[in-house]
């Protein structure tokens, strides 16, 4: 199993009635285990939608609580900044269970010297504002990332509040591993 696949079966065993996603390169193989794994055909999934921006993604799939259900977000850590709103003044205010798989950018193997300073402040900036925050990595094989991805989702249906999980898996040549 691949760390996207981990992450995939994670979010679907955690729950997660929708999962919406900021397309980008480095999240499409997570997002082409969700549709994989969801029965898509051709990259199109009913429970797997591309969304334009981060602080839409937690508002859309945030509201998939009042259905009495769970919502996902896979987006990178550097959307953080755009979503920081919406996180703190619509999930964490009322209560809003959601999972957000967020890849991290800026460690081993990252081609884009710029990336680093939004990135490397956002675990502290979202435990400050009292999001609690899981961090994966390489040292944690799949199944590890596939059971901790499902505990997060079961903690923020628990405790009624989004749960963040960062996951570095690049490899130093710059690849998913």
């Amino acid at each position: 199993m691949t760390y996207a696949e981990a992450v995939a079966g994670g979010i679907w065993a955690a729950g997660a009635a929708r999962v919406g996603y900021i397309p980008s390169v480095t999240v499409a193989p997570i997002i082409n285990s969700l549709v994989a794994s969801d029965g898509g055909v051709n990259g199109v999934s009913p429970r797997v939608t591309p969304l334009s921006r981060e602080e839409e993604a937690v508002g859309v799939m945030g509201a998939v609580a009042f259905t009495g259900k769970l919502g996902a977000v896979v987006m990178q850590d550097n959307g953080f900044g755009n979503a920081l709103t919406a996180l703190t003044t619509f999930t964490l205010s009322y209560h809003l269970p959601l999972l957000i798989f967020a890849n991290t950018r800026g460690s081993l193997g990252e081609y884009n010297s710029m990336i680093h300073s939004i990135s490397q402040p956002v675990p502290a900036l979202l435990r400050a504002v009292g999001l609690p925050v899981i961090e994966l990595d390489r040292r944690s094989g799949a199944d590890d990332w596939r059971d901790t991805l499902q505990e997060a989702g079961v903690h923020a249906v628990m405790t009624y509040r989004p749960v963040v999980v960062l996951g570095s898996f690049w490899n130093t040549d710059g690849k998913v591993a």
